[in-house]
């Protein structure tokens, strides 16, 4: 019988049972009942630190009998630095830099207070250290009217980016647009939030309406399911740092 149009493709089934982690001139290795693992375009795998290589096979040993390719977030990144960053590495650094430009963080509420008040204490002490420690001076907005940020600050984010390796450059991308901040993405990147904390940041607006109208549940699965990817990309960086 064949499928309907709408019927959904079937999942790659696992083809392997053993997972581990070699070390060879290249880098660090992901292998598959003691094959290397490939890039989708057929590239050998590799990753700079043995960190960045057990997090992608923990991924690989976790799967079941399908292959959960969407849950793989740490593979889709290794991956995309191996074969997209490269090529197109002005281009990722500017859509950084976007983000910076109509960044979530600066864009507080004019109402009620109380919302007013938690931005604040949430954004406020990222900001300032943004602005000291990398000299990015973000103008602060009250309501949704976009507001030009300095290009001084915006060609500084863009640079940061550039000056990272493939695979920081690919987590940041991630990370700018998981959260709608290069500010938060940033602040991963260099450590001075987890992942989960900056996740909460970034949605300290939508924490605001549940504890006044309730917790939808599809949003809920929604929201575990990004706090997941936020540790993910916590973990990631500081696989990196470990190179």
């Amino acid at each position: 019988m064949r499928k309907g149009f709408h019927e959904p493709a079937e999942k790659p089934r696992r083809f392997y049972k053993d997972v581990s982690v070699g070390e060879d001139a290249a880098g660090f290795a992901v292998l598959l009942d003691g094959r290397a693992l490939r890039t989708p375009k057929g590239q050998p795998f590799r990753a700079p630190s043995r960190e960045i290589a057990e997090q992608v096979a923990e991924e690989w040993a976790a799967q079941g009998e399908t292959l959960e390719l969407a849950t793989m977030h740490a593979t889709r990144l290794a991956n995309t630095a191996l074969e997209s960053i490269s090529q197109n590495r002005e281009a990722v650094a500017g859509q950084v830099a976007q983000y910076a430009a109509s960044d979530l963080v600066c864009y507080f509420a004019e109402g009620p207070e109380a919302l007013v008040s938690r931005q604040v204490a949430a954004w406020g002490p990222v900001l300032e250290r943004a602005q000291a420690e990398e000299g990015l001076s973000f103008v602060r907005a009250a309501g949704i009217v976009h507001r030009e940020q300095p290009s001084e600050t915006l060609e500084k984010v863009r640079a940061l980016a550039l000056e990272l390796d493939d695979f920081a450059l690919s987590g940041l991308a991630f990370g700018v647009a998981l959260f709608g901040s290069a500010v938060l993405g940033i602040a991963v990147l260099r450590g001075w939030l987890g992942g989960e904390a900056a996740f909460e940041l970034s949605r300290v607006d939508e924490a605001f309406q549940e504890e006044k109208w309730g917790v939808d549940a599809e949003a809920a699965e929604r929201a575990d399911k990004l706090r997941d990817e936020a540790r993910m990309l916590e973990r990631w960086f500081r696989g990196l740092d470990a190179a």
